[in-house]
């Protein structure tokens, strides 16, 4: 048996070839681009590499134009942890020396002693990858468009409040078109007071607005041209300039976000698990497509469903030495899921009456605060979207979880298979 390593880098990569008994039989230093790739594959297949027997490679990357080219075939690509490669590395030397060389024998010698303790890349599908691409990205973006936002709203309280005053009532405030479209064509609190209300009215037009136009524009109005505290008129000037180049990108940030999400809404329901994820009461099409980025659709990824919550962390963890012991939520998980988890569990209750008696117990009976019984019925959730998703079942339990919580049993998480019913049904 033969085992890779891989040490990657930017430009170049290391690869170190291990047999059975730790014997380094071949190294190689390869460039990053395609005539590389032949030469890694050519190394590999001199030391028996074949379609159906093919070497398994360890490396510290689950990404790149490498990765994709040696997880064509059946070959098991294993992504290790870096922080995990360095403790391994003392156990080869102590006097804590590192090369890259060294690095990749230590990474084949992980695969050839405990290959068992490591999982490999999941054999999700091509639609599967590209969701998670997708769906990961429109997360990204929601997250920059926040953060800037929080930058603009920060910049607007020193010299601007009229603003802050005016968009208060909006959902997404600063983020909405309106918002946006007002601040280009009024930096200042200054220029605001000396706006007309024809120039309100085409600045709501043009953000998209086709309802209560004229009314909105007089309260807007009335909000510019109150009494407000002013910065000297250099001072504003000069801040009102700062705030139009965050607003720049701001607007980049806002249209990055809803063209991704275009993209997900469009990829998504061509998967064979998005009927079965939207089922679920809380999950539509893009909080249920960063679900299936996350866990993915190979279904040999998690041997159950207790492997599944570890991974997105809503179990908790004991950790007990000697007489000690403490029980926990866990820190070291998936926070992508995590995060979609949490979105989950605060949307259900709203859709399916058995989830939020769940959460009112919870909350009443085990005196849980609000993310503890979040956290909790996400736990729950996510148990029954694994049986779901194995057994390829739409979940239909909503009427049937009321009554059978109204008759004081729990039994609505336990017999998922009563409360579903199959796809082609």
């Amino acid at each position: 048996m033969i085992y890779c390593g891989i040490d990657w880098a930017e430009r170049t990569h290391d690869v170190a070839l291990v047999d059975d008994t730790g014997r380094l039989v071949a190294k190689r230093h390869i460039t990053d681009d395609a005539v590389g790739h032949k030469v890694l594959l050519e190394l590999l297949a001199e030391h028996g590499d074949t379609e159906a027997t093919p070497i398994p490679v360890a490396i510290e990357t689950s990404r790149g134009l490498l990765v994709a080219v040696l997880r064509t075939g059946k070959r098991k690509v294993y992504a290790i942890n870096p922080l995990a490669a360095a403790r391994y590395r003392d156990r080869h030397s102590v006097s804590r020396k590192k090369s890259d060389p060294g690095d990749a024998l230590v990474l084949a010698n992980i695969l050839r002693t405990d290959m068992h303790a490591h999982q490999p890349l999941p054999d999700d599908s091509d639609l599967g990858r590209a969701i998670s691409v997708l769906a990961r990205a429109q997360q990204d973006a929601l997250w920059n468009r926040q953060q800037l936002a929080n930058q603009l709203r920060s910049l607007l309280r020193e010299y601007y409040p009229a603003a802050l005053n005016a968009f208060a009532t909006w959902t997404n405030g600063l983020c909405r078109p309106e918002a946006r479209e007002l601040l280009k064509i009024a930096p200042t609190s200054t220029q605001a007071a000396q706006l007309t209300r024809a120039q309100v009215q085409a600045a709501l037009k043009r953000a998209g607005r086709q309802r209560g136009i004229e009314a909105e524009a007089d309260r807007l109005r009335n909000i510019f041209r109150a009494k407000w505290a002013h910065q000297p008129p250099l001072v504003e000037d000069a801040l009102g300039k700062q705030m139009l180049a965050l607003l720049m990108q701001l607007d980049a940030a806002c249209t990055a976000a809803d063209q991704l999400a275009e993209a997900v809404e469009e990829a998504f329901p061509q998967h064979p698990d998005a009927e079965i994820l939207t089922s679920f009461p809380g999950l539509g099409v893009q909080l249920a497509a960063r679900i299936l980025a996350e866990i993915g659709d190979d279904r040999t990824r998690f041997a159950d469903a207790r492997g599944l919550k570890a991974y997105a962390g809503s179990s908790p963890i004991t950790r007990a030495s000697g007489k000690k012991s403490s029980i926990t939520r866990r820190w070291v998980k998936n926070d992508r899921l995590n995060h979609a988890g949490y979105l989950w569990a605060f949307a259900a209750p709203n859709g399916s009456p058995g989830a939020k008696a769940h959460y009112r117990r919870r909350r009443d009976e085990h005196g849980d605060w609000n993310a503890a019984a979040r956290r909790n019925l996400f736990n729950r959730l996510l148990g029954q979207l694994y049986h779901c998703l194995q057994k390829r079942e739409l979940f239909d339990g909503c009427s049937s979880l009321a009554g059978t919580l109204r008759a004081g049993s729990l039994l609505m998480w336990l017999p998922v298979v009563g409360l579903a019913r199959n796809v082609g049904a």
